[in-house]
């Protein structure tokens, strides 16, 4: 099968196309026949190898040392499943899923194989496989900072770096909590944000949100660049502050994937694609995700040779 490989930390230009073997399911797994992935901006970290000093050796040592010891990234897919491990019961032969393959990455390739048990349901009916691969990393995490952040009814909700990935999910995913949300992103995002759903929108290089003093239930930072004493200026007394920086990893569940699934066959959750990409362009893919102004995601499709 055909895959990009990650061949070692550094530009884009170490991810090169290759032939590599398609792989076997074991008994508990199922192998899926890629359609669609995704470039987000944690592929771009690993590739980079960008931690914190403190962390630096505990992740070279988890990622490898050298070079990626998992050398095809891509975090979120969604395909067919085109066999089943002997023990599989949940699957068969023919399902449309989504999943995320979380740091066992492999999904920018033709082919990848996922345990039965792992963070993968059926796609939403009503969305592509383009579609429903841009939707599991964004939606999940915003949903596990809105429960960090314990997201109410009649709340105000500000949400910083409302147009990316993980900030169109939260916007959608705040308004479908009940909650006044007002989104933070670039002056030429105003109204592609205040389109999917956000009441009031705000240029963050020309509005000091931090002046409405004391105005917001929930402040979520959806990209890791807001001060926690930044926000603090603008939360209510009991408010919350969660950000994607430093706060942890996302827990994530198979039972997040269904909840998302039903949001979007019932249209209260769309996937927003900025760009697509082939396979042979993802080092395209991430020099455009790089300079850090994609709506959204950015999504590479998966052609096979023998579909052509």
């Amino acid at each position: 099968m055909r895959a990009i490989l990650c061949t070692k930390y550094g530009s884009a230009d170490v991810l090169k196309l290759a032939e590599v073997e398609k792989p076997i399911p074991k008994d508990k797994e199922v192998l899926v026949k890629i359609h669609a992935t995704t470039v987000s901006a944690g592929d771009l970290r690993v590739r980079r190898f960008q931690s914190p000093l403190s962390l630096w050796l505990p992740m070279r040592i988890v990622l490898g040392l050298r070079k990626p010891r998992k050398p095809i990234l891509g975090v979120e897919l969604a395909g067919e499943i085109e066999a089943v491990g002997k023990e599989v019961r949940s699957f068969r032969e023919g399902d449309q899923i989504y999943a995320l393959t979380g740091m066992g990455f492999g999904a920018h390739a033709e082919y990848t194989c996922l345990r039965e048990d792992g963070v993968m349901a059926l796609k939403p009916a009503n969305m592509s496989y383009e579609e429903a691969a841009a939707v599991p990393m964004g939606a999940t995490t915003a949903l596990h900072f809105f429960r960090k952040g314990n997201i109410r009814q009649g709340q105000r909700v500000l949400i910083y770096g409302a147009s990316g990935a993980v900030g169109t999910s939260a916007v959608q995913l705040a308004k479908y909590y009940g909650a006044e949300v007002t989104g933070v992103c670039s002056a030429s995002n105003l109204e592609f944000v205040k389109a999917i759903g956000a009441d009031q929108v705000m240029d963050y290089t020309k509005e000091e949100f931090t002046l409405e003093v004391g105005c917001y239930d929930l402040i979520f930072d959806a990209v890791g660049k807001l001060s926690k004493s930044a926000a603090k200026k603008a939360l209510a007394p009991s408010g919350s502050y969660v950000t994607v920086d430093g706060q942890g990893i996302a827990k994530v569940r198979k039972e997040d994937l269904l909840f998302l699934k039903g949001l979007a066959e019932e249209g209260k959750l769309k996937a927003v694609i900025d760009r697509r990409y082939s396979l042979e362009q993802v080092p395209e893919a991430h020099r455009y995700v790089e300079k850090g102004h994609k709506k959204g995601n950015v999504v590479i499709t998966v052609k096979h040779e023998n579909c052509m």
